[in-house]
């Protein structure tokens, strides 16, 4: 296809039109519907995206079905719920006119979607070229998309002044805003020496005494306070210049929004730095445009809690990891996803009732296979016979193994400095000599052992051994349970306090909220949120 086809189909405003084609086509697309939702005409804060996915997961519902119940939610703020109910009546045009528009569609709404997704990801991913004259059709179709899906906007906007049903809703909103500010005015003004934890305790407290039930509840589920803590814990960190000396307008949030110096003062005295912690938080408070995802996050304690699989996302695109394990946007299993999490099931399954002989484990393949709703495609039967004969071969190496399997699926918790660390390890082998091995099950391509210099899952492992078991494993492998294939990680020359730098380098930028996508065919190609993300768009 030509630069300018491929350029065509990267612009934001062909990728929101594909994104409203794919959640209409199927409403299950949850990083469709997000696009949709966080961009114009609708531009939900993504922080309103995450109560919504929230309400989403606990109701069981896709994110489209969940709207209706997020608004009712007193956690959702009246702006939201207006740029929701906007989201909702578009929805319903756009779904009338996609019905008029299907019978001119030169194909299924399905094959158009998967056709424009390739097309807006040639550069990218190095799909297959489009013909010339389908290209054409495409940029038709969207032309013509853009004008039925989005023309209606104006249309909603003027209804919001209509009479709403939920204005206590709204007033109780008013009201915790303002007890905010009385918050902020109280902090500025509490005693020397009180610390700022100790502050919030106390207003806190009495400010709940005056409001209503549905008051109490919006105020409990404020981001501000977290806000203000983090502030406190950023200010108290070394660096070159003190919070005396910032300039005017310069506080790490992007400092007041007037003209006056960070710090605030009592009776024409600086106050010592301790009150100045509330600067940065104030001045989001005043601009409320993006609130802080400080909720959101995996906190315990003054860390995050992180997995392997955490570490290894956020490494790979930090924006990937905000959109999964953030917003917790869902995601649908891949076949091979599902393929590896049926394999797992049947070793962990196997060993678990201590079976040990093939026809007991390939009974088991068979009952964890239909649970995994697989079906009679080629590449599934294909995979169901790869399945069958790497289970005979793993079977065999483990009746000659010389090693005793100690543990099956032993879990671990400890605290690297302040984060929490956790997972779950498949296999722990007892050696001849007495050490340990651990060992992960793989059903991916192999990695030689020089691809796996920098692994951060088994050399966590390890930690988490030492740490909640008191065992030292002095092998870590990865086992390829489709190729028979047992790969050692070389950990004798790594050095004992890399995993710790890298938790802990994780850790502060996920508490630092930095989620910039660092886009790569590779890292890419994998991703399930591609059309909710602005890196390769122009």
């Amino acid at each position: 296809m030509p630069a300018s086809r491929i350029e065509l189909f990267e612009r934001a405003a062909a990728r929101d039109v594909l994104a409203w084609l794919r959640l209409l086509t199927d409403p299950s697309d949850s990083s469709a519907v997000v696009r949709a939702l966080g961009r114009p005409p609708i531009e939900l804060r993504q922080v309103d995206i995450a109560r919504v996915v929230q309400v989403a997961r606990k109701a069981k519902l896709d994110i489209v079905a969940a709207l209706g119940p997020a608004i009712e939610s007193p956690q959702m703020p009246p702006e939201a719920r207006e740029r929701i109910e906007r989201f909702q009546a578009l929805h319903e045009e756009a779904r009338i006119a996609f019905e008029v528009l299907r019978p001119r569609l030169s194909c299924s709404p399905q094959e158009l979607a998967a056709e424009l997704t390739a097309a807006s990801e040639a550069r990218l991913l190095g799909g297959e070229e489009i013909s010339q004259t389908r290209a054409q059709t495409l940029q038709e179709t969207v032309e013509l998309m853009r004008e039925e899906v989005l023309g209606g906007a104006l249309r909603i906007a003027g209804r919001l002044g209509e009479l709403r049903l939920d204005t206590d809703l709204d007033i109780s909103h008013g009201v915790v805003r303002y007890l905010e500010l009385v918050k902020l005015a109280a902090l500025k003004d509490r005693p020397p020496g009180q610390s700022l934890g100790e502050a919030l305790a106390d207003i806190n407290q009495r400010l709940l005494a005056a409001c209503t039930p549905l008051q109490r509840e919006i105020f409990q589920t404020s981001t501000l306070d977290e806000a203000l803590l983090a502030s406190e814990r950023q200010e108290l960190k070394p660096s070159s210049a003190g919070a005396s000396e910032l300039e005017p307008g310069e506080g790490r949030s992007g400092g007041y929004a007037s003209d006056e110096h960070v710090q605030l003062e009592r009776g024409g005295t600086q106050v010592a730095p301790k009150v100045a912690v509330a600067a940065p938080a104030l001045g989001a408070f005043a601009r409320r445009e993006e609130p802080s995802l400080q909720a959101f996050l995996p906190r315990r304690g003054d860390g995050v809690v992180l997995s392997a699989s955490d570490i290894d996302t956020y490494r790979a695109c930090p924006l990937r990891y905000k959109l999964g394990r953030v917003l917790k946007i869902p995601s649908a299993q891949t076949l091979h996803q599902r393929f590896g999490i049926a394999v797992h099931q049947v070793l962990e399954r196997y060993h678990a009732a201590e079976h040990t002989t093939i026809e007991q484990m390939m009974e088991l393949f068979e009952s964890c296979w239909r649970r995994g709703g697989f079906g009679d495609s080629n590449r599934e039967r294909e995979l169901h016979v790869k399945a069958r004969a790497a289970l005979v071969l793993y079977h065999r190496r483990l009746e000659a193994h010389e090693a005793e399997p100690a543990w099956f699926e032993r879990s671990f918790s400890f605290k690297l400095g302040p984060h929490h660390l956790r997972g779950r390890v498949d296999r722990v082998d007892k050696l001849a000599d007495g050490a340990y091995e651990l060992i992960d099950y793989k059903t991916s391509r192999p990695k030689t052992a020089e691809q796996l210099a920098d692994d951060v899952q088994l050399s966590l492992y390890a930690v988490g051994a030492r740490e909640s078991w008191e065992v030292e494993a002095e092998r870590l492998s990865y086992y390829y349970v489709l190729d028979d294939l047992k790969v050692p990680v070389p950990s004798a020359e790594m050095d004992p306090d890399w995993i710790a730098r890298v938790v802990a380098e994780v850790g502060e930028a996920i508490m630092a909220q930095r989620f910039e996508p660092t886009p790569s065919p590779s890292v890419c190609g994998l991703c399930d949120y591609r059309i909710a993300c602005p890196a390769w768009e122009r």
